[in-house]
């Protein structure tokens, strides 16, 4: 979709789809970027995410406490934090917590 004015994507709009246990909403991806969230709940790991050539990826933990890992390193985020994963760089999403982790990401440039 090419835009030329500020649109609104419902989360009914969002493409679905699951990496594990990890509910996953995909709201936007075009050749710039792409944004989406995963929803984590008490007890389950996200499938990993082999990374993305040639593109950094952001989390931002919304709610919750959730731990993203590298394959070697840690990294847990409480709400207000955010993680920056360099180009191709595998990671997952662990709820250790009580509650679900609610995390959006965003990442750059994207592909189709």
């Amino acid at each position: 979709m090419t835009a030329s004015a500020p649109y609104v994507i419902r989360q009914n709009e969002a493409s679905v789809f699951y990496e594990g246990p990890e509910l996953c909403r995909e709201y936007l991806r075009n050749d710039a970027m792409w944004f989406g969230s995963s929803l984590v709940n008490p007890g389950d790991t996200g499938a990993v995410d082999p990374g993305h050539e040639g593109a950094w990826e952001v989390f931002y933990c919304v709610s919750g406490e959730g731990i993203i890992d590298d394959g070697e390193n840690e990294y847990p985020l409480t709400a207000g934090d955010a993680l920056a994963v360099p180009p191709s760089i595998p990671h997952r999403i662990h709820n250790r917590g009580t509650e679900p982790v609610f995390m959006v990401w965003a990442g750059g440039p994207g592909k189709p």
